[in-house]
């Protein structure tokens, strides 16, 4: 049975196409997850389909009675308490059992009275109604929601926690179709886990756009990959995908320069004809032009197909010539607070050359807090000799939003304007696109220019906190490539297992107000806890 059906779907803002003449379907409880580079129209299509957006052409088509259920990425504005933002998922239950409670007081011998009792406590236990309040615990349980955050008023919350709290609602109705943008934003790794058991055991259909790789492996059977040329359709998971994609690649690189070469010696042949034709003129040469015409014929009848497109390459080279002692850094009996909440009691941790650790704990435990202290600097905080340190903040900040791209990227470089261009360009920012201001940039191109700044430096130890956030899954790729290539050391916070697996060497766990050192990578670590 299908419950959504996309048919020559097109999309339009202003002269920029999003979507152009798209097909999909999507069958009954399937769990498929759309990627495609920022600005390839996965968000887009959510929207599409869960009717907060219009289409410029073609069909949608949802199945009959299916409800929906939407997560944005941008956090819903609404003047209401959290509780009551949760709770109201089940007003018509909360309503039914007030109604309960007043005939419990009201009953007596009276027959009609223990009737309407009786027939409305049926209908609510029908509708789960002793069940609901148990369901919402749990839920606020897994998220970790404390009761003094249940009682500020929704629009108080940060962007996060909004997030956070919209999810929860989601979960709470079981839509039949759950779209979802992005659900792993602002959640730590316990969280993330506790979703995944979730989603992989939901009865209804779900549609994914992520960035977290290691999630989309556990969850969804489907992958649709958004590209210029339209949809790809991938049936597995995303291991799956990458294996079958560079199989589909290389197959329709082998097609298209098996044409070319076709095409080539077509070429040849109506040029060697041609000649013929005029050395044999006037008298014989009309057989050789009307062999070279059908050929010409034919070759202009050709189906050309498109060179197969391959990935933009970003040259991230964070490496330097100089190198730091055999010790980085050294943490000695740190106690830390964030205002009146303990997050460190006589901590201890070692860093070593070449060593690239990643530092995981639940949110709020302190791991940007202990980030900021290592920046700062304190007495029980040491960095080795010759160490030179580089950082890249959570949250991406500029100096000045009104410079240009050029003019931010003109501060860290040395060298003329002509070079300076040709940089930018291998960190994708062509053409005019290198005098957008900063204020206009995405996420993902904040990123990219702070990278940018950072390796005109040459640091030997990288601090890095979530790095991966805002940037589409190839220049996530490229940075795994440049961080494990890195001959110096990292430390770096992350909640994307798949990039913490590909570059962590150790982790480090912040847990219990201690710092403790686990060796090897992400599933190593889960490995060595179980």
């Amino acid at each position: 049975m299908i419950d959504i059906n996309l048919n020559k779907v097109s999309k339009s803002y202003g002269f920029d196409k999003i979507l152009n003449n798209i097909d999909l379907t999507v069958q009954k409880g399937e769990k498929v997850a759309l990627i495609g580079p920022n600005g390839s129209g996965k968000s887009t299509i959510l929207k599409i389909v869960g009717r907060y957006e219009n289409v410029n052409s073609g069909e949608v088509s949802i199945r009959k009675g299916a409800t929906l259920g939407f997560l944005s990425q941008v956090p819903i504005e609404i003047d209401i308490k959290v509780k009551d933002y949760i709770y109201n998922t089940f007003k018509d239950l909360i309503k039914m059992k007030e109604r309960l409670e007043k005939l419990e007081n009201e009953l007596s011998s009276d027959i009609k009275v223990i009737n309407k009792y009786s027939k409305l406590q049926e209908e609510f236990i029908s509708l789960g109604g002793y069940e609901f309040e148990t369901k919402i615990s749990k839920v606020l349980a897994a998220f970790d929601i404390p009761n003094e955050m249940l009682e500020r008023n929704f629009n108080t919350l940060s962007g996060g926690e909004k997030t956070i709290c919209s999810l929860i609602k989601l979960l709470l109705i079981e839509p039949d179709i759950l779209l979802l943008d992005e659900p792993t934003n602002h959640l730590d790794i316990k969280r993330i886990e506790w979703l995944e058991k979730y989603l992989k055991s939901y009865k209804g259909t779900i549609v994914i756009v992520s960035h977290d790789r290691y999630f989309l492996d556990k969850i969804v059977n489907k992958i649709v990959l958004l590209t210029k040329r339209g949809i790809e359709i991938y049936f597995g998971n995303y291991t799956y995908f990458i294996k079958e994609n560079e199989n589909r690649l290389m197959l329709e690189f082998k097609k298209y320069k098996d044409q070319q070469k076709i095409i080539e010696a077509m070429k040849k042949s109506i040029k060697r004809l041609q000649e013929y034709g005029k050395l044999c003129s006037p008298s014989g040469g009309e057989i050789f032009f009307r062999r070279a015409a059908s050929i010409k014929k034919r070759l202009e009848k050709m189906e050309k197909l498109d060179k197969p497109e391959t990935k933009k390459k970003i040259n991230i080279d964070f490496n330097d010539d100089s190198r730091t002692g055999k010790e980085v850094l050294k943490i000695n009996k740190l106690n830390l607070n964030f205002s009146t909440k303990i997050l460190l009691e006589e901590s201890n941790l070692n860093l070593f050359y070449k060593e690239k650790i990643c530092l995981i704990g639940e949110n709020g435990t302190g791991k940007s807090t202990l980030i900021k202290e290592i920046l700062k600097g304190n007495e029980s905080i040491k960095l080795g000799s010759n160490v030179k340190l580089g950082y890249i903040p959570q949250e991406i900040i500029f100096e000045n939003n009104n410079l240009s791209i050029l003019e931010e990227a003109r501060k860290y470089f040395i060298g003329d304007e002509e070079h300076l261009r040709s940089a930018l360009f291998k960190f994708l920012f062509v053409g005019e696109n290198i005098y957008k201001k900063i204020k206009y940039l995405s996420g993902g191109e904040k990123v990219r220019l702070k990278l940018f700044c950072l390796i005109q430096n040459k640091y030997n130890f990288l601090i890095l906190d979530e790095p991966t956030n805002h940037i589409d899954m190839d220049t996530r790729e490229i940075l795994e490539t440049a961080l494990i290539d890195f001959n110096g050391s990292i430390l770096f916070v992350s909640h994307d297992r798949y990039f913490i697996n590909k570059v962590a060497t150790n982790i480090v766990e912040l847990k219990n107000k201690k710092l403790t050192k686990h060796l090897g990578n992400y599933d190593e670590y889960i490995k060595s806890v179980l």
